[in-house]
Formats: C-alpha cells, sequence, structure tokens
C-alpha cells in the first residue's frame, strides 16, 4: 500500500528501472576523469518505502517461503557478495516488479520466470 501511494501515478516514470533510483535504492556515482566509484545507495526519496521494500526483501530471505525464482536469485547473490548487498538488490528488483504490475494491472505469478528475469 506504501508503495502504491507513493508512485501515485505509474505512467511518470519512462520505464521501470528508473524506479529503484528514484527510491534511492541504487549506487552512488562519481566519476571525474579517469577515476570511476561506485559507491553505497543514493538514499534519496521516500524514506518509507525503500523501509518497506527493505523489510520485504528481508523476509523473502529469511523466512522459509516456497521456492520461488526471486529467493533464488537473490540467495545466489548473497552467496557472492553478502547478505546485506543481496537484500538491497532484492528490494530494487521489487520495486520494478510492483511498478511493471502497477503498469500492467496484473498481479505477480511467482510461477512465470520471465517477470523475475525481465525485471
Amino acid at each position: 500500500m506504501t508503495y502504491a501511494a507513493a508512485i501515485d501515478d505509474p505512467a511518470r516514470f519512462k520505464n521501470s528501472k528508473q524506479v529503484g533510483a528514484h527510491y534511492g535504492i541504487t549506487p552512488k556515482r562519481y566519476q571525474s576523469g579517469e577515476i570511476d566509484y561506485t559507491g553505497r545507495i543514493s538514499k534519496i526519496g521516500d524514506k518509507s518505502v525503500r523501509t518497506a521494500l527493505y523489510q520485504a526483501a528481508h523476509i523473502i530471505l529469511m523466512r522459509p517461503v516456497k521456492a520461488s525464482a526471486l529467493k533464488t536469485w537473490a540467495m545466489q547473490l548473497a552467496k557472492r557478495v553478502g547478505m546485506a548487498k543481496a537484500k538491497v538488490a532484492l528490494a530494487r528488483k521489487l520495486a520494478v516488479i510492483m511498478h511493471r504490475m502497477l503498469v500492467d494491472e496484473k498481479p505477480f505469478d511467482h510461477k512465470l520466470p520471465n517477470q523475475v528475469a525481465t525485471a
């Protein structure tokens, strides 16, 4: 509910990938000359939405949820980069998927691997 209220009009985003940046779930970038630094998440945007997405990602990863493509993807990522970064990545992916659900006006079907792959 927090997410849908914060998005308001899903058409204001050109594509679903922009939603993660709007809520500060993407890394900061600093580029100057030969320097290219990728930092922590930017934390711009609505804090309550970012918190709700992170909590949802935490629940998906920590609770015994039936096998889903999202959890499998995030657990594989957690093995490589750590659980905290995997939760943020999953939160961003959830934001993208939910935006696409709002635009298409279709429910999420965890059995379809295409919904996860395209997000």
